[in-house]
């Protein structure tokens, strides 16, 4: 079943695997043509992330623990306004080295724009705004390893 060049059942294929791996992205290349297949990741999910039960007896803090880190800690887990990582990868908040950030602590955001990149396999992904608001903490260093679900920005 080809249509305009595009194998649909090889779509369908991909699609399928994202279902059942649970993955949120696929891509295939084969010779010039390259299919990528993605869905976006569900809130459920991600809130399931957030609200992981914490070990039962932490390890104290040394007393040189920097208090910002607390704080983001503190805010990613009792914001429900909080915007997960659709992917694993590498978290940036410009464009490129050098570069304004997408957004920054205080702004005003509008659904749909862009809050930062996140780079898996090469590839830079924009990961837009889900609602408009104001950010109100920002979770991540520049260039710092992310997990699916982790949440990276407050949007209240």
């Amino acid at each position: 079943m080809k249509k305009n060049g595009v194998d649909q059942q090889l779509i369908r294929d991909l699609a399928g695997i994202l279902n059942d791996t649970q993955l949120t992205e696929i891509e295939v290349e084969e010779g010039d043509l390259r299919i990528r297949v993605s869905r976006q990741a569900s809130m459920h999910a991600a809130q399931m992330v957030a609200a992981a039960p914490q070990p039962a007896a932490p390890a104290p803090a040394p007393a040189s623990a920097p208090a910002p880190a607390a704080e983001k800690s503190a805010a990613a887990n009792s914001s429900k306004n909080a915007v997960p990582s659709p992917m694993v990868g590498t978290a940036y908040r410009a464009s490129s080295p050098g570069a304004a950030p997408y957004v920054e602590v205080g702004q005003t955001v509008k659904e749909g724009q862009t809050l930062l990149i996140i780079e898996a396999m090469k590839t830079m992904n924009q990961v837009p705004s889900p609602r408009s608001g104001t950010v109100t903490a920002i979770l991540f260093e520049d260039a710092q390893p992310v997990e699916y679900g982790e949440p990276l920005v407050v949007i209240e």
